[in-house]
């Protein structure tokens, strides 16, 4: 067993082979909370929760660091713009991102550190690099001097000769134009800590540098986030952490986009859909299985037929697991271990689209063994079907997802009566031999949004795809 990833810095897949036997580290670029998030945002989330659950799945014992970035000039304009302490946004969306993740099944961190509650360590790694002639002060800001860094530009494949470095108002006193901020001075208004060089603070770099050494030390496993990080931010990162003595990530994953009419999901843009407006409009377990269920570095394009697909793609997983339980009258537990092919499409750079045609296959293999009356096939493969979703954090039948299947418990028994009601006028139409009464009552269920299934025991209902 060896599971193997893209190496963004390698350019290709690589086997991977832990820093310590059974063990891995994962540093993820989490939210900069200066908006609530949309499901762009929580893609990169999901997409890494998939992966720390894989290899949890495979033995190891998994250190998973996603960070918050609370300060930065995006959520000081924030302030300015609507007249409130940057605190007080940084911490409400900080909160919207938690719901977001928590809605669409995430585990929680291990660590979840915020860029604010660092600055200390900032402050040495700034002092180190200085000392070392990596970095330098001017007017009160500190830059790092990218010509004294051999490796700068390796990950993103760029020529020095070529780069034209974003820079922020107030970036004064640089000695070349490509070097980047990694404190800022303070300007009047805006939050600021005492430092060897003046008060000011830190810039969005640095944070991730300070931070993934204070949780991860000199050295870890994987380094993960969006396409869109790799310069300069993942540049910059490692420019400052390897100036500094850190060895750093060994490995360097990439998730991709979600994209409106070709173009990158983004708050600026105005584009983006919102989290906490689509758990609204659509399960949230439809959503992660939207999200999820493309390659991790795929884009995805985001429409409501795309995610009405999704929606009828996982109710025909959730029905079979419905109908074995009812039928068999049992709690069907997940089997201990999935099906080797699955195991083989994961271990395979996280091959998800590959992995859930096992589950659909593994699906429609239960449904037959279910009109042939095998119940102990059926609940095989029910068994089966858990452990694969499990792992992808789609089992319908886990804890976390209780009664969101139905869309709302509380209305369930309310709804499964009214529907008797009417199926049992169909079923008198039926006795009667009064098919087209019979037909047109089945119809008109269906355009409800109601299946209708009849079988041995009796017509059942479930909620169709809408």
């Amino acid at each position: 067993m060896t599971i193997r990833l893209y190496d963004t810095s390698a350019r290709q897949i690589r086997d991977f082979v832990p820093l310590t036997a059974g063990c891995v580290s994962i540093y993820l670029c989490g939210a900069t909370v200066q908006a609530a998030p949309h499901i762009g945002h929580i893609r990169s989330g999901l997409n890494f929760d998939i992966m720390r659950r894989w290899f949890a799945y495979r033995g190891y014992d998994v250190t998973f660091i996603r960070n918050v970035t609370d300060i930065d000039d995006k959520i000081i304009r924030k302030s300015e713009e609507q007249g409130r302490p940057w605190w007080s946004i940084g911490y409400d969306n900080e909160r919207a991102f938690n719901d977001g993740y928590d809605a669409l099944g995430c585990l929680p961190p291990t660590y979840e550190p915020r860029a604010t509650g660092h600055i200390t360590e900032m402050i040495e790694m700034m002092r180190g690099l200085i000392e070392r002639g990596h970095a330098y002060a001017a007017d009160g800001n500190v830059y790092f001097d990218v010509r004294s860094f051999p490796g700068y530009l390796e990950l993103s494949n760029q020529n020095l000769d070529d780069l034209r470095q974003p820079s922020g108002e107030g970036e004064t006193g640089k000695r070349d134009q490509r070097d980047f901020a990694m404190w800022k001075s303070a300007k009047p208004g805006e939050p600021s800590w005492e430092t060897p060089w003046g008060r000011g603070r830190p810039g969005w770099h640095l944070e991730c540098s300070a931070m993934a050494h204070k949780y991860l030390g000199t050295e870890f496993d994987i380094h993960g986030g969006g396409i869109d990080l790799i310069f300069p931010h993942h540049e910059n990162e490692i420019a400052q952490s390897k100036a500094f003595g850190d060895t750093f990530a060994k490995y360097w994953v990439h998730n991709g986009w979600v994209t409106m009419a070709g173009e990158k999901m983004s708050k600026s843009l105005g584009n983006s859909v919102l989290v906490s407006e689509m758990v609204k409009a659509w399960r949230p377990i439809v959503l992660r299985y939207y999200l999820g269920s493309a390659h991790y570095r795929s884009m995805i394009e985001y429409s409501e037929a795309s995610l009405r697909d999704a929606e009828s793609a996982f109710a025909r997983i959730e029905g079979f697991a419905q109908r074995v339980t009812e039928k068999t009258g049992e709690t069907v537990e997940p089997a201990t271990e999935v099906p080797p092919a699955f195991a083989e499409a994961m271990d395979d750079d996280l091959g998800v689209p590959q992995a859930l045609a096992i589950v659909h296959t593994t699906v429609r293999q239960g449904n037959s063994a279910l009109a042939a009356d095998d119940k102990e096939a059926a609940i095989a493969r029910l068994a089966e079907v858990r452990a694969m979703l499990g792992v992808l954090g789609l089992d319908p039948l886990d804890p976390h997802w209780a009664g969101e299947g139905d869309r709302g418990e509380d209305l369930h028994g309310v709804v499964d009566t009214l529907v008797r009601l009417v199926l049992d006028q169909r079923q008198g139409a039926r006795e009667r031999k009064d098919w087209a009464a019979a037909d047109a009552i089945r119809d008109q269920l269906n355009q409800s949004g109601l299946v209708i299934e009849d079988g041995a025991s009796g017509p059942r209902w479930s909620l169709g795809p809408r």
